[in-house]
């Protein structure tokens, strides 16, 4: 599979570094049993009309906000770029970074854990098509915009938490694993704290980007090595990000 989903996205117009970028988010997802944001992706991308040479800008930085234009460029491409930035420029004490129209942006933690990898805490959530309707019912009025959590550890594998805000993702839709009308805020009869978790992030993140899809990712260096003593806390329990 990974030879046809590399054809494939050559095939779409991608170059060669570009489509290794995305096969290897692909390849990632399918690992850790995330199919709908593994290759499933590719017969979808085929269809959206995305420019596919466009790359991201990387714009002024102030008061510890740095700011990034996706210029056109795919999601995946511009956080693959400011994940890039961020490790090759390193962070001392905190930085914000605003990622304006970045989408689509593929299984966060993704992201989020190579920066962690890195040895940096990363926060990361993204705003999408609005596809979460109330509990009380009506037209889709959020995106189910996720919220990745990585936190390094001196074990050399981070803790990842990568959660979208509804029952379903998108993903599962493409995929064929979930049916559209599944696709609402996770949490049945509390569905109400899901459905306010969505409308948080992407009110947070349009006050930052604007008002179309995109990305924020804060990164820190951390001050206690926490991972460990938690890991052994949990006793052998499947951890958030555990392939």
């Amino acid at each position: 599979m990974p030879d046809e989903a590399r054809a494939r996205l050559l095939g779409l117009g991608l170059d060669t570094d570009a489509a290794e970028v995305m096969l290897d988010h692909f390849a990632d997802s399918e690992g850790r049993g995330k199919l709908g944001h593994g290759f499933s992706r590719i017969p979808w991308l085929e269809t959206q009309g995305f420019d596919l040479a466009a790359r991201p800008v990387k714009g002024a930085s102030s008061g510890g906000v740095e700011h990034w234009d996706a210029n056109g460029a795919l999601g995946y491409l511009t956080l693959a770029a400011i994940c890039d930035d961020v490790i090759h420029e390193g962070v001392v004490g905190a930085k914000l970074v605003v990622a304006a129209g970045c989408f689509p942006t593929g299984a966060l933690g993704y992201w989020a854990r190579r920066v962690a990898k890195a040895g940096y805490l990363a926060v990361l959530t993204a705003t999408s098509p609005r596809r979460l309707p109330p509990p009380s019912g009506g037209d889709p009025l959020t995106g189910t915009n996720p919220l990745a959590i990585a936190i390094p550890s001196s074990d050399g594998e981070p803790l990842v938490s990568d959660v979208s805000m509804g029952a379903v993702t998108h993903g599962d839709v493409i995929a064929g694993r979930a049916r559209p009308e599944e696709l609402v805020p996770f949490g049945g009869e509390l569905a109400h704290k899901a459905f306010a978790l969505a409308v948080g992030l992407e009110l947070l993140v349009s006050a930052l980007a604007g008002p179309h899809h995109s990305a924020v990712l804060l990164v820190a260096l951390p001050e206690h090595d926490v991972v460990p003593g938690f890991r052994a806390l949990a006793a052998g329990v499947r951890l958030p990000g555990d392939a």
